[in-house]
Order: C-alpha cells, then structure tokens, then sequence
C-alpha cells in the first residue's frame, strides 16, 4: 500500500488559503493560479477577496498535484484528465443543496439569535 504523502485533513468546513497550501504541500501563488486554469476549483471568497477552500477542494487541488508532480503532466495535460472525469451534473446539484442547507441553519441561527 503507497503511504500518502498529504497530512490528514482536519473535521472543519472551511479552510484558509495557508491551511490549504500547508495540507497540499502547494504554495499559495500555486494555488491562486490554478484557481484560474481549472475551472473545478473555485474556493468561496468573502470580505476582501479572502479565499475558503472546503474539502472537495482540497481533494481537487491533490489530484491536481498529483497529476502534475508526480505524473509529469503539464497542464494542458491535467485539464483533459480532470476533464474527463469531471464530477456529474448529481453532485453539483448535491453541492447546491448543501450550501442551501447550511445558508438555512445559518438563517435559524440569525433568528435565534434576535
């Protein structure tokens, strides 16, 4: 069995840009850039154009690593292979319905809070 060469990821729902880079072995300008060249990475931004990845993110970003480290693709490479085994339209609405749940929970917690 190949041992991973990644850290655990910890039980949280969003992560900094330094978490993200320290659990991916990437450097953050790494990840900033292939934020623009994969159109499947996409960290939330808030306030200031601060980025939180969640872990799908973070599993995108190893493949990305890995294809691009380890398998010496380029990126035009890893786009056609990230490509072709792009998530389907079931686990986007999925996300979708996730991030609904959570701005509901978020809503009640505002009204309990009033």
């Amino acid at each position: 069995m190949k041992k991973s060469i990644f850290p655990s990821i910890p039980n949280k729902k969003y992560f900094s840009i330094k978490e993200v880079s320290d659990l991916c072995n990437v450097k953050a300008h790494t990840l900033r850039y292939w934020e623009k060249e994969f159109k499947s990475l996409r960290p939330t931004t808030r306030r200031g154009n601060r980025r939180f990845y969640q872990e799908q993110d973070i599993l995108i970003i190893r493949n990305i690593r890995s294809l691009l480290y380890e398998e010496g693709l380029t990126i035009n490479g890893a786009k056609k292979r990230i490509g072709s085994s792009a998530p389907s339209t079931n686990s986007n609405s999925a996300s979708i319905d996730n991030l609904l749940k959570d701005l509901e929970d978020i809503l009640k917690d505002i009204k309990q809070a009033i």
